[in-house]
């Protein structure tokens, strides 16, 4: 036995001895900030607004053991084996009558289930995406998109956003330069409603705008829907896929509305991508989990599912006000942030001399956590901004979440009004405790900003 001391290795160094061997796309593969900070975000004494965590707790005690001793008296030997890579019919008629529910009529066999949301974010990009091409997405956009894009050196231009969502007229614009350059994007990524992280929901008006620049380009359009059930006001929005089958990719997911622990999301595509995605799934994971499938099928088949939807929407909506009412309490009056009608999210600007990212290890020094704003860009920006998660964590989390994350950003705007000398002011056009749809990346100020009383009424 070798009694010398092992040495020492660096992970620097592991990283050199391989690196030969890596593939090139992993010198631009990103991590996931949600992912990133998920261990540290699970202690108990930390109050995490990172996650997009829905309120899985919310389910009756014995629920799981009920719905798994029915698959497992019923479906024991297919849920433990092998499925359709195209997934099992059943629970492709369990997703048709989801997307039915948000007014849109789909063949089950035009339905792909995937392994989450994200695989379906990944399928998408493998069949479409060679190195250097163009996808076009808001900015912001979802964090969990972010590393997905990069893996596939993909060359992603962000749209800024305002209340109606994604700039059309910037769309335009920078297709028109795209033009100059003979390039052609292969995809624009949208979150319609209640946009991760913005909480934004984009207008009628722009979704036909949008799908009529898509028909007359002949481009594709990747739906992303996983909050379109969870809408807290407001009238409901035709999605996307409902009103252009044929340039409209669409992406849904479980996640939010029942677990995202089942791990399945879905895709609804015309024929001929539909095609290229199920030989993309077939090659990356043969099948998604069987057992998820029958569980899934199960729960449909045990009672009125929207019920529970409505409660979750209930639920959320009230922690939703919580967060509002305590971000008006706490926050200085240089911040500002949007209102969602539905979703997860609050989307939360502060000055421009305070770089969240930075914040965030001030503010978990004080046990809490959120999701800083460069996650949700590829090119650095939103260094001011910040992602809010309100579905996760209980009312009086939110509350004392809030305070303590209030006195961290109040101390940074003191210690920068101190060794400065300027005077603290509210952005132009706001009031103490004003709400903005997002901040528009060319100029550096909310766009659209309207004032927000200090407490909300009721």
């Amino acid at each position: 036995m070798n009694d010398e001391p092992r040495r020492h290795r660096t992970a620097a160094h592991e990283i050199e001895r391989y690196g030969a061997l890596f593939a090139r796309r992993t010198r631009v593969m990103k991590s996931s900030a949600m992912r990133d900070l998920m261990a540290l975000t699970a202690r108990e004494d930390v109050i995490s607004f990172s996650g997009g965590l829905p309120d899985t707790s919310t389910f009756a005690p014995g629920f799981m053991t009920e719905l798994m001793g029915r698959v497992a008296a019923s479906s024991a030997a297919r849920a433990l084996q092998y499925g359709p890579t195209e997934g099992l019919l059943a629970v492709r008629e369990v997703i048709a009558s989801v997307m039915e529910a948000e007014g849109m009529r789909v063949d089950p066999d035009g339905i792909l289930p995937t392994s989450g949301g994200q695989q379906a974010l990944d399928l998408v990009c493998k069949v479409l995406i060679d190195p250097g091409d163009v996808i076009i997405a808001e900015a912001p956009t979802y964090p969990g998109a972010v590393p997905t894009f990069c893996s596939y050196e993909a060359d992603v231009i962000q749209i800024p956003m305002d209340r109606d969502g994604m700039r059309i007229d910037l769309l335009r614009d920078a297709l028109a330069q795209l033009d100059r350059g003979g390039r052609r994007p292969k995809f624009i990524y949208t979150i319609p409603n209640f946009h991760n992280p913005a909480g934004i929901t984009m207008s009628a008006g722009r979704r036909r705008e949008l799908l009529e620049i898509a028909g007359e380009r002949e481009l594709l359009v990747l739906e992303d829907n996983p909050y379109g059930l969870l809408r807290y006001e407001g009238d409901p929005l035709a999605p996307l896929y409902s009103l252009d089958r044929d340039f409209v990719i669409y992406a849904g997911t479980f996640s939010k509305i029942l677990s995202p622990g089942v791990r399945i999301g879905w895709l609804a595509a015309p024929p001929a991508v539909l095609k290229q995605l199920i030989l993309g799934k077939g090659s990356a994971d043969l099948c998604s989990s069987s057992i998820s499938q029958y569980f899934i099928a199960e729960y449909f088949r045990s009672g009125p599912w929207l019920d529970y939807v409505r409660s979750l929407a209930e639920l959320y909506r009230r922690r939703r006000d919580v967060m509002l009412d305590a971000m008006a309490e706490h926050f200085p009056r240089e911040a500002s942030w949007t209102h969602p009608q539905g979703g997860l999210f609050v989307w939360a600007t502060l000055p421009d001399y305070i770089d969240t990212t930075d914040l965030l290890a001030l503010a978990i020094d004080q046990q809490v956590a959120f999701v800083p704003g460069r996650a949700a860009y590829v090119d650095g920006r939103g260094g001011s901004s910040m992602r809010l998660n309100f579905s996760g964590v209980g009312e009086e989390d939110i509350r004392e979440g809030m305070r303590r994350l209030g006195d961290v950003i109040r101390e940074q705007v003191a210690l920068y009004s101190t060794l400065t000398g300027r005077e603290r002011h509210a952005p132009t056009g706001t009031e103490s405790g004003a709400t903005a749809p997002v901040a528009d990346p060319a100029r550096g100020q909310p766009d659209n900003v309207r004032p927000l009383k200090r407490k909300r009424a009721g």
